[in-house]
């Protein structure tokens, strides 16, 4: 004889709440480091190279479409800064340089 289910078994869910932050600089902050904000100018598909292999990634993946938007928004996740894939485009769209300045700095300081 099978008797009916009345209710379901509930899983125990854990919920861990993280502290969002900002980023260590601001995006305009280049002059804080030269030899980053010179290159982050001058070459920066040097310096996005040089970021994807900081943040253990492949460093070639600035070359791939969307690889440079990958890479921030990936570096948001991991360090639980505030944001969005929308700011993310936005910023590496109008102001590379300046992002990619950013990224860098923000990769030397959590070393």
């Amino acid at each position: 004889m099978s008797y009916p289910v009345t209710s379901q078994p509930q899983c125990a869910n854990t919920c861990y709440q993280t502290q969002l932050s900002d980023w260590h600089t601001g995006l305009t902050d280049c002059c804080n480091d030269m030899p980053v904000c010179l290159c982050g100018t001058f070459a920066p598909l040097c310096l996005a190279c040089r970021i994807s292999d900081d943040f253990g990634e492949c460093c070639c993946a600035p070359y791939l479409p969307g690889g440079l938007h990958s890479l921030r928004t990936g570096m948001r996740e991991r360090y639980h800064i505030q944001g969005s894939v929308g700011h993310d485009w936005a910023t590496l769209t109008f102001c590379l340089p300046c992002a990619l300045c950013q990224m860098a700095r923000e990769l030397k300081i959590r070393e």
